[in-house]
């Protein structure tokens, strides 16, 4: 490649969120795009570990807005043979064990009908016709969405990579950034080993090198990666893959089916984080191990609904690094301080099944003129108008993960 090389616009990062913003900004009309991913393919790291659930179930009308439009796009793609996401629109179900939580679910209600999304209570005998292998006797309350489900994070990825290219959007794997070139106040271009990228615009969707795109352009951000892991049982009577995505707050899990077999994941109550300082930006994270004690926390909260689960055995640990922020919102749009350095990052567990919605707020943060107050809400800047320090942002990230299904979220 020559030092002449250009784009306009130029993503560093090939994950979901990496191209899922691609593909909002193409279809409203950027051009001259161009992916930069360091791996050989994409939705090689963070992406790939994910367990695809998209729920939009949430406490607010504007992150159910986020989810509803990743939704429509899955099902817009799932029309077209070339670009199948594998989306699985199945529908969810959230169990409320205490009274809490039952409150808590009324008020989530209330908000998805605010927003227009369908949801509703039904009885344990209802929930055991929609998934037979589950005991629902505990249940206090069942609040049903059928428009959820969930899909593979590869395949929506190479879906999202397929319609791109379609309208142009070039692509370059096993190509990673090594840095920005600044002029004054500005991007002008993105380093690699292969020469200069010039651009007047880069997009930080780097996943768990965001922390250090972001150095590249003068800004600290707290961008933490919290682990997560789930695990998939061995083949498992009854795991039919139209089954609907189960949610129990209260013992903090949720499962799946998954070919043959039961996926299931959930929130550590005692997470684990690291420091994105002490890697760089040639380095992979610390190598993650599987835990099998947090994971025999999940099988131990699902065994009261599905007790075959201890006998199971488990074919595989899937296991990453999502990052999360300390105020659990994502880091989106351009920042005042760097013209042309755009964040698409901090995604708190929501890359995947957000990446439409994160890539729809990207191109708003960036084209409109005032773009709504939940979008601006989400600029980088708001780490610059107060201070902050590392240890208590990494404590407060550690948190949002593990009150992910705290009551009233």
């Amino acid at each position: 490649m020559s030092a002449a090389e250009s784009a306009k616009i130029v993503i560093i990062g090939g994950g979901a969120v990496g191209c899922g913003v691609a593909y909002q900004l193409a279809l409203a009309g950027k051009r001259d795009i161009l992916l930069l991913e360091k791996e050989s393919s994409v939705a090689a790291a963070t992406s790939s570990q994910a367990a695809g659930l998209v729920g939009q179930v949430r406490s607010t009308v504007e992150r159910i807005k986020l989810a509803q439009w990743s939704v429509a796009t899955f099902s817009q793609m799932q029309q077209d043979p070339d670009t199948n996401p594998s989306w699985r629109q199945v529908g969810s179900l959230r169990v409320a064990l205490c009274e809490q939580r039952v409150a808590a679910f009324e008020k989530l209600a209330t908000v998805a009908a605010e927003a227009d999304l369908e949801v509703e209570f039904i009885d344990p005998a209802r929930a055991k016709g929609l998934w037979p292998a589950l005991d629902f006797s505990a249940a206090q309350a069942i609040l049903y969405c059928p428009s959820d489900g969930y899909l593979q994070p590869y395949d929506l990825t190479m879906a999202y990579v397929k319609k791109c290219r379609q309208m142009g959007v070039r692509f370059e794997t096993s190509r990673a950034a090594t840095g920005l070139t600044l002029s004054g106040n500005r991007v002008t271009g993105v380093q690699t080993a292969e020469g200069t990228i010039e651009c007047e615009t880069v997009i930080n969707a780097a996943g768990a090198h965001a922390y250090h795109v972001a150095c590249w352009a003068g800004m600290e951000l707290p961008i933490v990666p919290v682990r997560h892991e789930f695990l998939i049982t061995v083949q498992c009577e009854g795991m039919d893959p139209q089954l609907p995505v189960v949610r129990i707050p209260d013992g903090s899990i949720y499962l799946r089916p998954e070919v043959g077999g039961l996926l299931l994941g959930g929130w550590e109550p005692d997470s684990l984080s690291t420091d994105p300082r002490k890697y760089t930006p040639q380095q992979e994270p610390p190598r993650l191990e599987a835990d099998y004690d947090a994971l025999a926390f999940f099988v131990e909260q699902m065994q009261p609904q599905f007790a075959p689960i201890e006998q199971l055995g488990i074919r595989s640990v899937f296991k990453g690094w999502p990052t999360f922020t300390p105020d659990g919102r994502f880091i989106v749009g351009p920042t005042k301080q760097v013209e042309g350095f755009v964040m698409a990052g901090g995604c708190n567990a929501h890359g995947v099944s957000g990446s439409a919605g994160i890539g729809r707020h990207v191109v708003e943060s960036m084209c409109e003129t005032t773009p709504a107050a939940y979008v601006r809400s989400l600029s980088p800047d708001r780490f610059s108008a107060e201070p902050w320090d590392w240890e208590s942002a990494s404590a407060s990230a550690r948190r949002i993960y593990e009150t992910y299904y705290g009551i009233g979220d």
